[in-house]
């Protein structure tokens, strides 16, 4: 299809552009801007709208400077769209990246779903050739926009324009339109940027780089996110990108939408060094107290539960160090109290007790490492309430029970001992077919016996949902370590009709409607959202892409017991707007800090 192999080559040389000049800028600057520059922004105040640019010009190269200490994991979930008289836009394909980012040496991704053939192909179109026919998409020109221009933002190349103040969550910033001057170059920022009032560091950027089309192909729209994840540091987290109407030069139409999420920019830490310094000692008189019965040596059967035990300790904490498992949290506790409940009425008293995980990727995966049931966040994000929640996890606790997934090969250290890239290529959770319809049948029998066994419909209209679906979603639905949702089961079978213009029918919720990721320590959340009425079944949208809109918060040390008050920042933001056209009179006077 000529649309997708012009499109590729434009996101392609976009991202290759874009690390070559990158890297040229890297080598021009000698000062050591590695790290944030918060204390010689705030160090004098703003009192015009020109020093407030010149004060976010040098924030922007100090954060460009800090990135470069970093390598998050970065994933882009891209669908592909067409319109539909019923419900406005469907998608009709995807696609799924999913890598480890090296920003000190440009815009450079390193898959983690396969090994490329070396540095000087990764940016040579002709060994992309077989990607014509899989995917349009190169990731690099998404992780781009990071950037709102990596090697030239000044007065040099852009016209900025005060706009006005507005917050964004608790946020207050001051917001500039950037307009490339003529002559400029190629690969300049044409849109909107949100500069948080008290140090001027950009939080969100709005638009395109320019020109929009060339000879190659297309750059596309997009809306990026930063968050602060340290005092004085704001790091990329979210990018939306979406096409609606663009047409190409066969004039054939691109529509798609996009989600890239960044995190894991702590890898080294991975909060081990708390857990070293609340470590106790205990007591000589201690050791000496306890009873010769809890030092006896362990029988062949406890040695095997000890050595499954350690070899489910080891793929956890290695998934976890690298950055694809969530630490534990408050959403584990969540899914062990919906376990709790099918085991309390199932009269089941498994031991070790069952624990629960968050595989931090946004495909539909499910496994189980000896006694934890792993989710991934993409699974969680999408289902509609408790009964199928509790589907999905009675599944996996019947894996455990029926045909309990060997980890022998674990117990030996070296052989979870691997990088980030290489993790995906090493582990395998998968079972096979057999075991997995064993599985099916206890899981059933389970639910049936549980709390849940009255609300079961809505677990089956979501596998008859996503069962619908699964031809234009094969990236989302595949899994990558564990295991794919279960298809063909009773539940399924006894749902009530799928009904898609039924507003009242929420069989599966849009991607990211459940969970957020600190891109920082890499611990999950669910959304604090108020539920909101539908007005028509286009806003069901199960399964799809939605823009990003976080609420932006400064950064509070843990326990520091601040706590954001929306209702207060919306009344802020209110009057915070109540006199945009007053504001664009005085473009000579800049908003006060925030104190």
């Amino acid at each position: 299809m000529r649309t997708s192999k012009v499109l590729f080559l434009s996101v392609f040389l976009m991202g290759a552009a874009a690390s070559a000049a990158f890297a040229q800028a890297q080598a021009q600057d000698t000062t050591d801007r590695t790290q944030p520059q918060a204390g010689n922004s705030a160090s004098a105040s703003v009192t015009t709208v020109n020093q407030a640019i010149d004060r976010m010009i040098a924030r922007e190269h100090d954060e460009i400077a800090a990135m470069r200490r970093y390598n998050p994991i970065v994933e882009t979930y891209i669908q592909d769209m067409k319109p539909d008289p019923a419900m406005g836009a469907i998608p009709v394909r995807d696609h799924y990246f999913l890598g480890q980012a090296d920003l000190s040496k440009g815009i450079v991704d390193r898959s983690m779903l396969n090994r490329r053939k070396g540095k000087l192909d990764q940016f040579n179109p002709i060994s992309h050739l077989s990607g014509f026919f899989t995917s349009s998409y190169v990731p690099e020109g998404f992780l781009e926009m990071i950037y709102v221009d990596p090697n030239g933002f000044d007065r040099q190349h852009y016209q900025i324009d005060f706009v006005r103040r507005e917050f964004l969550g608790e946020v207050r910033c001051v917001v500039f339109d950037l307009t490339p001057l003529p002559k400029s170059g190629k690969g300049r920022f044409k849109g909107r940027v949100w500069a948080e009032d008290q140090n001027y560091t950009i939080v969100r950027f709005n638009g395109v780089y320019t020109p929009v089309a060339g000879i190659n192909g297309f750059n596309l729209h997009f809306d990026s996110w930063r968050l602060n994840v340290q005092p004085g540091l704001w790091l990329p987290s979210d990018i939306f990108s979406q096409e609606s109407d663009l047409k190409d030069f066969m004039g054939s139409r691109v529509r798609f939408k996009a989600q890239t999420r960044l995190w894991g920019y702590d890898l080294k830490n991975v909060g081990h060094e708390q857990e070293f310094s609340e470590m106790t000692i205990e007591s000589a008189s201690a050791i000496q107290d306890k009873s010769i019965a809890e030092l006896k040596d362990r029988s062949p059967v406890e040695a095997e539960r000890e050595w499954q035990h350690s070899a489910e300790v080891n793929v956890l904490d290695r998934l976890q160090r690298i950055g694809l498992l969530a630490p534990p949290g408050e959403v584990d506790k969540v899914l062990e109290t919906v376990i709790n409940n099918i085991e309390v009425t199932n009269n089941l008293d498994i031991q070790p007790e069952i624990r629960c995980r968050v595989l931090l990727t946004g495909t539909l995966e499910s496994f189980s490492i000896g006694h934890t049931i792993v989710l991934s966040r993409g699974l969680l994000d999408v289902l509609p309430d408790e009964a199928s929640l509790a589907t999905m996890l009675a599944q996996e606790l019947a894996t455990i029970m029926v045909t309990r997934p060997e980890t022998d090969q674990w117990g030996f250290n070296d052989m979870t001992n691997v990088t980030t890239v290489d993790a995906l290529s090493h582990f395998t959770f998968k079972y096979t077919h057999g075991d997995i319809d064993l599985a099916n049948k206890k899981a059933v029998e389970l639910l049936k016996n549980s709390p849940y066994k009255d609300k079961l419909q809505t677990a089956g209209l979501f596998l008859k949902q996503l069962d619908s679906q699964q031809k234009a979603l094969p990236a989302l639905i595949n899994s990558r370590l564990g295991n794919r949702i279960v298809f063909g089961s009773e539940l399924q079978t006894s749902a009530p009709e799928l009904k898609q213009d039924k507003i009242d029918q929420i069989a599966a919720l849009p991607i990211g409607a459940r969970v957020k990721i600190d891109p920082w320590s890499d611990q999950v959340e669910l959304l604090k959202s108020k539920p909101v009425a539908l007005t028509s079944a286009r806003e069901k949208m199960p399964f799809e892409v939605t823009p990003f809109m976080p609420f932006l918060t400064r950064y509070q040390r843990p326990g520091s017991q601040v706590i954001a008050d929306r209702a207060k920042a919306d009344l802020a933001k209110r009057q915070g707007q109540a006199q945009p056209s007053q504001d664009r009179q005085q473009q000579q006077q800049a908003p006060q800090p925030q104190q």
